[in-house]
């Protein structure tokens, strides 16, 4: 009698149905390649790095590789260089940083540096980079100094906005810039130097200006003689009296003081000899009639 053959069933196991269920889901392989994977690293580096031994030796490896990199020569840097900055601020920055050369370029704190840099009151900005061959770069813009302004602590260079280039200066090292004195005066050196300009008739007669009560200037010229200027229109009102002076000659009289602070009744005040005089002849005029 003839066995018949029996063919193997071809259909998957419920198992290996399962399995091959699973590895068609997204999640189950993106597990399987990349989350598995990782646990398997992290568990293994944890372990590792379990023993304190171990931790020491990492650290030091990694310690002294950093520092033969940040020692080698084109990470260096060995000079400085400061350009757009006058020989006494390129001073004031050498002075403040104080740094040692050579240094790497990996223990410069670049924006530290500007920083500081920056608090030097001659200094409007101020930027800072390494340069190839090893040059740390200054480039300055420096505070242009227009007038001096007289304070309780001597005399400082201010710039046109007010800010203090220089303090504790002497006059004579600065003769030709114009004097403003006064509490407040610093915030207002863009409207000194108008007047100043609308001044300059009156040649080498300026002495300076005076900020009074934080709000207004007079304008002081030798002999004692002022002009007080309103809180607004201080230029059209000095240029008024400028013009009375140049037809009338008042500043070569015995005058004190031009008075402007109202426009519609300008006012002026002659000196004590100059009233008696006046009364005097006044008297002699009504005793002859």
């Amino acid at each position: 009698m003839r066995q018949v053959a029996l063919r193997s069933d071809p259909a998957p196991s419920r198992w290996k149905y399962r399995l091959e269920r699973l590895m068609l889901t997204p999640l189950f392989r993106l597990c399987l390649r990349t989350v598995l994977p990782f646990a398997v690293v992290m568990g293994a580096s944890t372990m590792w790095l379990a023993d304190p031994e171990r931790r020491d030796a990492l650290n030091l490896a990694i310690a002294d590789f950093r520092t033969q990199l940040a020692e080698r020569p084109e990470f260096m840097v060995n000079a400085m260089a400061i350009d757009g900055a006058s020989e006494e601020t390129a001073k004031g920055i050498r002075a403040l940083l104080a740094m040692d050369f050579p240094i790497s370029s990996f223990d410069l704190e670049l924006p530290d540096i500007q920083a500081r840099a920056e608090t030097l009151p001659a200094i409007a900005d101020v930027a800072v980079r390494v340069r190839p061959g090893g040059i740390l770069q200054f480039n300055v813009v420096e505070r242009v100094p227009v007038a001096l302004w007289r304070t309780h602590q001597g005399l400082a260079l201010v710039d046109v906005e007010g800010n203090v280039t220089e303090a504790m200066v002497g006059m004579l090292d600065h003769p030709a810039k114009p004097l403003i004195a006064g509490a407040g005066g610093d915030a207002h050196v863009a409207e000194a130097m108008r007047l100043f300009a609308a001044a300059e008739p009156l040649g080498d007669r300026v002495v300076g200006l005076v900020r009074v009560g934080a709000r207004r200037w007079d304008l002081v010229l030798d002999r004692n003689q002022r002009i007080l200027l309103p809180e607004s229109g201080a230029v059209q009102a000095l240029e008024r009296v400028i013009a009375l002076n140049g037809a009338h000659d008042m500043f070569e009289r015995d005058l004190v003081v031009v008075d402007m602070r109202l426009a519609a009744r300008p006012t002026i005040r002659l000196t004590q000899a100059a009233v008696e005089e006046w009364w005097r002849i006044s008297q002699l005029s009504v005793g002859n009639n």
